[in-house]
């Protein structure tokens, strides 16, 4: 088994919340991680409400099913028997006690909102996606938190990142199961069988309704406008489907897991922002499954990688804030008038950092004028931005401003 960073955090949570939440895609090793806890770290009985047995006593009796169960325990694929949500209220308000009840669900609760309104105040909830570039090489990635810090960014000694080994990278993603799929086919085999049993029984079981027909070429549409702009009126049309109706469709997606956009930063009074989210999938392996890209094809020159590599990179970060110790929001960047910046991470503090992904070897004054901009609007608050690149060498082009290599992302370790 593949060590997770989340880990940490998850038993730190079960030290002092009653009702722990691990969430996450499905396949991105939830139940795997569940498992492991219980027999090491965390020992409590396991259960997973896939078994129709368990299903059916927990949706029958929930209350019943809760007080029949010794503590602690974990409780697989929760969001099967939304029931269970008030009852484990009450249960929780009889008896606080911390780490008593980890849950784990492939759905996001935040927005179920009378599922996580019922547990408001008891429950943590933690995201697992799909496996880290440092999970994958058993590091522990720090980038997040170096770039926090005022000290001067850790060295990063040069590694030769070919444009085919970064296509590698995006094409397989991070679901556990691609590990183990070198062949092409065979990954093309298990990201169609993955969407379809998600469509097919997740989204149908929250949804309740059948007429689900247009889901797919939803999904291909959003993979194929991967980092730009969401336009409701233009999608609507092109699929043909009432703008409430699709707006529905695109909760359903984000509350699997299977679409997250990326929302508008607009923290300062001094500009005019542009402020509709961005398109992102969850996985850079699943977005170039259903636009059709495969390592071969992204290795060519005439092939632009620059939207695939900005998703990949936007993951990665996702994945590192569950970690870190800086826990900052992420947004993106864009003016009115055109400067943008792929990445804004703001902490507690209103700390501001800015990461740009260029497809590029050889950055230029040109690729940190985002970066320049949002510096100008934050004043102090600006602690540094970084160009992040197809070449081997740390560049600075000020004090606070610096290309660094792409695999810097996942070589910074912790500490």
């Amino acid at each position: 088994m593949i060590p997770r960073h989340l880990t940490h955090s998850l038993l730190q949570a079960l030290t002092d919340s009653p009702v722990v939440l691990l969430q996450g895609p499905r396949q991105s090793g939830k139940s795997t991680l569940a498992q492991a806890l219980a027999s090491a770290g965390h020992k409590a009985r396991y259960i997973t409400l896939d078994d129709a047995a368990v299903l059916s006593a927990a949706a029958r009796d929930p209350g019943g099913f809760l007080a029949g169960l010794s503590s602690p325990v974990i409780i697989d694929e929760v969001q099967l028997a939304p029931e269970l949500f008030r009852a484990l209220k009450l249960e929780v308000d009889r008896q606080r006690t911390p780490g008593r009840f980890l849950l784990t669900g492939s759905a996001n609760v935040l927005l179920l909102p009378k599922l996580s309104e019922s547990l408001a105040g008891r429950m943590e909830i933690l995201t697992l996606w799909p496996f880290s570039q440092g999970e994958l090489e058993g590091t522990r990635e720090g980038f997040i938190d170096a770039l926090f810090r005022p000290s001067p960014l850790p060295a990063v000694s040069p590694l030769a990142m070919t444009r085919a080994n970064l296509a590698q990278r995006i094409v397989a993603g991070g679901y556990p199961e691609m590990s183990h799929r070198a062949d092409a086919a065979r990954r093309q085999a298990w990201f169609g069988s993955y969407i379809t049993t998600i469509l097919q029984r997740d989204v149908r079981d929250m949804a309740d309704i059948d007429g689900l027909t247009q889901m797919p070429r939803l999904l291909s549409l959003l993979a194929a406008q991967t980092g730009g702009l969401l336009n409701i009126a233009s999608l609507s049309r092109d699929i043909g489907l009432a703008q409430p109706t699709l707006k529905r469709y695109l909760t359903l997606l984000q509350a699997t897991h299977l679409y997250q956009p990326l929302q508008a930063w607009s923290g300062s009074p001094r500009r005019r922002f542009i402020k509709r989210e961005k398109v992102y999938l969850d996985d850079s392996g699943l977005a170039a499954y259903l636009c059709g890209l495969e390592t071969a094809r992204l290795t060519e020159p005439s092939t632009d990688l620059g939207a695939m590599l900005e998703s990949f990179v936007g993951q990665e970060l996702h994945k590192q804030i569950g970690w870190s110790q800086t826990k900052p929001a992420l947004y993106y960047y864009r003016t009115a008038d055109g400067r943008e910046v792929d990445y804004v991470l703001e902490d507690r503090r209103g700390m501001i950092v800015g990461v740009e992904v260029k497809a590029a070897t050889n950055p230029g004054n040109d690729d940190l004028r985002g970066l320049s901009d949002l510096a100008d609007a934050t004043g102090k608050r600006f602690v540094r931005g970084v160009v992040l690149y197809l070449g081997r060498e740390v560049v600075p082009f000020g004090p606070n401003l610096h290309a660094l290599p792409i695999d810097a992302l996942w070589r910074i370790p912790a500490g």
